[in-house]
């Protein structure tokens, strides 16, 4: 597997990739394409060169195999990184055997996942044992992940379909970085996540997500810690999520649910090992109550506020001095009885861990290369039954450059929307990175022939009351002449709420038979299988179902977009980062809200074309795209549809027979 001089590799990769090459069989559907040609050889080149490629691959270019083949082939040890659970199970069982068996590589593979994706034994036995169950479900729940428990080799439950994926008593029986024993552990031989840990390591490929890969870099958490330094090859796919995931990581949080976790765990260990000792229900009970009382410093509902924003009266400053003090309180009765076990003393470990992020939360960060001065923003977010305390740094650019530097390794960044008009300043800056290749490779598909890009006239401004309802209004006609088939993507959860209310009524009273399909109302992957099976439904979805979907076809034939998806102004994070370029003379609408707004368009806009015989139309409703003057640079960084603003085209276009091909 070692690396070649750069230009070696082209002949190569045009026999691969070519009609009479290996991928032809092995694929039924393959088909030579000169984007993803040379797309392969550009990653090849970057390979060998131990170099770093921001690489842009339009929709349908087949980007997953133009990475593959170099990195199966030349990469050495390689991780390739995926934006969600959903995609690296795909890749690890399906892209990288498919392309394996082609080219008849000799490499081993191995799926790296977040600790809570695997059951553990120790855990499963206490939950057994213990008889915690909230609810009926939870009883079946658990009987089935008690059988799947003797069957399974890897412990993930992504394979116990039977379990919904959110199920609360996946709580009970996995694992958290606080509450596992480790080495001391009855279990620990035969442990899902160490075996997964250990396979990673031996592996050619270890197939990883952006969460599991940031979380152990920021926690140097087994794994990656060892896995890093050993890879010659890193490639990120949907690399357009690495800013934020890694802003998430690279940050700190800590949680009033954590707490009551804690307190679960004191009284469950304490009543079992030590129950001459202090009146552990009187212990935990106090702290509970201080954990509870904070969140009730805020009302009921979603709130995100900065530090800065909170009034310096509110209830939330004494109540957090008040949770700081009966954690000191917890800290000193484990203290006493730490020695009596080896869970209190895990115990212990933990309620100092979470002391200490409360004290730390408001104390400056350290001056330092990590984080600069003010360069963090603290927050507050707050949810239905839990408090969290966030801080975030602003900028994650020198933070990823210092794991970018020190041994040399080849990067890949590859996703379908890096670039705003071709330009990848926006997302090269988020990542401290100046003056490496960026390259885009345009989509294979006919956008002109095979779609209309139509936005309405006579739409209101989208701040006014009845935005929605226009929206909704404009849109029924088109919907009624794709046949049901759609799409409706909306920026708020608000608004998908009102635009399912809305259609149902439509749909009973105008008589039209198309099954609507609601995020929330069941699991993403379970609402897609409806979608596809039904043919003729629509589905109403927020920013989950905006990327990482793939739905070929005539099931897919319009996606409506409500409004331009700008981040929310009173984001604490983003209006911070705003205020810090703003004081660098920096625009920062221009600089930072409009290109993100623009790559999470192209994302909703991809859901459309997604093989050469699909056609379809985008609809977007949000009248700022011709109004205002940065309309422009959004619809031209859009796939190149035909562009009409009359319904009666779009209606023609359903009508229209689809073309032979």
């Amino acid at each position: 597997m070692g690396t070649q001089a750069p230009g070696k590799y082209d002949e190569e990769v045009d026999r691969i990739f070519g009609a009479g090459g290996p991928l032809a069989p092995a694929v039924g559907t393959f088909r030579p394409r000169q984007s993803q040609t040379e797309m392969a050889k550009a990653i090849a080149d970057a390979i060998g060169k131990q170099g770093t490629l921001i690489a842009e691959a339009g929709t349908g270019t087949g980007k997953t195999f133009a990475y593959l083949v170099p990195a199966l082939l030349w990469g050495g040890k390689t991780i390739v990184s995926t934006g969600t659970k959903n995609l690296q199970d795909q890749l690890f069982s399906r892209d990288i055997p498919t392309v394996r068996n082609a080219l008849r590589a000799p490499v081993s593979v191995a799926l790296l996942k977040g600790r809570s994706n695997y059951v553990c034994h120790y855990n499963l036995e206490r939950t057994l044992s213990n008889g915690r169950l909230t609810s009926r479900d939870d009883v079946g729940h658990l009987r089935e992940i008690s059988r799947f428990m003797k069957m399974t080799n890897s412990g993930d439950k992504a394979e116990l379909t039977k379990v919904p994926e959110t199920a609360s008593v996946w709580n009970l029986v996995t694992s958290t970085r606080e509450n596992c024993v480790g080495q001391e552990c009855q279990y620990y031989q035969d442990c899902f996540v160490m075996k997964a840990r250990r396979e990673a390591q031996q592996a050619d490929v270890v197939v990883v997500n952006h969460h599991v890969f940031f979380a152990d870099v920021a926690l140097k958490e087994g794994g990656m810690g060892e896995l890093l330094p050993a890879a010659n090859t890193i490639i990120f796919d949907e690399a357009h999520q690495l800013p934020e995931v890694a802003t998430m990581f690279f940050g700190t949080s800590v949680s009033t649910s954590q707490v009551l976790e804690l307190c679960r765990d004191v009284l469950a260990e304490g009543l079992a090992h030590a129950r001459g000792g202090p009146d552990w229900a009187k212990t935990v009970m106090v702290v509970e109550k201080a954990a509870r009382d904070l969140r009730l410093t805020f009302p009921e509902g979603s709130t995100r506020l900065s530090l800065p924003q909170l009034p310096p009266s509110s209830d939330f400053f004494p109540a957090l001095a008040k949770l700081k003090e009966e954690l000191e309180g917890l800290v000193d009765v484990l203290e006493e009885n730490a020695e009596r076990a080896e869970t209190l003393e895990q115990c212990r470990v933990r309620a100092v861990e979470l002391l200490e992020q409360y004290k730390s939360w408001k104390s400056e960060p350290k001056k330092g290369k990590e984080v600069e001065g003010d360069d963090a923003v603290l927050w507050v977010e707050a949810f239905a039954s839990a408090l969290q305390l966030h801080k975030t740094p602003l900028s994650i650019a020198p933070i990823f450059a210092g794991q970018r530097a020190g041994t040399p390794r080849s990067w890949i960044f590859t996703s379908a929307t890096l670039a705003v008009k071709n330009d990848f300043k926006h997302f090269s800056a988020q990542l401290g990175m100046t003056g490496e290749p960026a390259v885009s490779w345009p989509s294979p598909f006919d956008y002109q022939q095979q779609g209309i890009l139509y936005v309405p006239t006579g739409l209101p401004e989208p701040n006014t009351m009845g935005y929605t309802d226009a929206v909704v209004d404009m849109a029924l006609p088109v919907i009624e002449a794709a046949g049901g088939r759609c799409f409706f993507l909306c920026t708020t959860l608000r608004a998908v709420n009102r635009v399912a209310e809305r259609l149902r009524t439509e749909f009973a009273d105008r008589g039209l038979d198309f099954p609507l399909f609601v995020q929330g109302e069941r699991g993403r992957t379970e609402l897609l299988n409806s979608f596809r099976t039904a043919g003729n439904a629509v589905l109403v979805g927020s920013q989950s179902f905006w990327e990482g979907i793939d739905v070929r076809g005539e099931a897919l034939s319009l996606v409506i977009i409500d409004k331009l998806p700008f981040a929310p102004p009173d984001d604490p994070v983003l209006a911070a980062r705003i205020e810090v370029m703003e004081k660098k003379g920096m625009n920062g609408f221009v600089h930072h809200t409009l290109p993100e707004a623009i790559i999470n368009l192209k994302q909703g806009a991809g859901r459309l074309i997604r093989d050469v015989e699909d056609r379809g139309v985008l609809m977007l409703c949000d009248p700022r795209v011709i109004s205002k003057p940065y309309g422009r640079r959004i619809w031209q960084s859009l796939p190149p549809f035909r562009r009409t603003r009359v319904q009666a085209d779009v209606i023609d276009f359903f009508k229209q027979p689809k073309p032979e091909s």
